[in-house]
């Protein structure tokens, strides 16, 4: 239900929800789904239900246990904003990450109606950064419903980007990330795309991250644009 995180952007993750639907595009080729088959056949105990969404109540409280400040990306293998997601199971979620106010929480959701929905009643906190995913224009509607809610730190994750983001409207947007996808039947990503999402990060003075190229070998690809690494990240909001 956690783990230190190979993902470049977060120190550990934290699932107290796992499983998930397909809604969008960048589904398509979901790396959870892959992951947790596997933990499945492996016989984790976790994963017992496969992709099929569970809530783990012996895992609200983790965060809690862990004294060591982190960054901590929430539900890697799920979507907390999932419409079958109780709001009431949120709220305590949220509940224990303003109690746990020694980490920072990384939240992404494609629901980002669901999200705009619950806003009035969640108590955000400055520990709490929340994002949305984006694969394609048709999907910038999300920023929109997430440029609404009280969130101290607002993020886009642009991964797995799948077509150009041209004129990206960043108000009110602290951090941005890009990356392609990867694994079996990965989508190929114009340099193009990123390089102008770059500049328009750039321009509009927004932290930039760039997390890989990916594709079918995304080690072999790296990670580098313009000869060197994007690593940057969004000054944390004030208590």
């Amino acid at each position: 239900m956690s783990s230190h995180s190979p993902i470049e952007w977060t120190n550990s993750t934290w699932n107290p929800v796992t499983g998930c639907t397909k809604i969008s595009p960048g589904c398509k080729h979901c790396y959870a789904e892959r992951m947790a088959r596997r933990l499945h056949a492996m016989g984790q105990p976790n994963y017992a239900n496969g992709f099929r969404l569970t809530l783990h109540e012996h895992a609200l409280e983790i965060p809690l246990r862990w004294k060591k400040p982190q960054v901590i990306f929430v539900n890697s293998m799920s979507d907390l904003f999932h419409r079958s997601v109780p709001a009431a199971f949120i709220q305590r979620a949220f509940d224990v990450m303003r109690r746990a106010d020694w980490h920072q929480f990384q939240i992404l959701t494609k629901r980002s109606e669901r999200l705009r929905e619950l806003d009035p009643e969640i108590v955000w906190a400055p520990n709490i950064w929340m994002g949305v995913s984006v694969e394609d224009a048709g999907r910038a509607f999300r920023i929109d419903d997430l440029r609404a809610t009280g969130a101290a730190v607002k993020f886009l994750s642009l991964e797995p980007l799948l077509g150009p983001l041209p004129r990206l409207d960043l108000r009110g947007i602290d951090w941005v990330i890009v990356g392609g996808e990867s694994g079996p039947g990965a989508r190929p990503m114009d340099p193009a795309w990123v390089t102008d999402l770059r500049d328009q990060c750039l321009r509009a003075r927004v932290p930039f991250f760039f997390k890989q190229w990916g594709g079918v070998n995304k080690r072999r690809a790296g990670r580098l644009l313009d000869g060197r690494t994007w690593d940057e990240m969004p000054v944390p909001a004030a208590a």
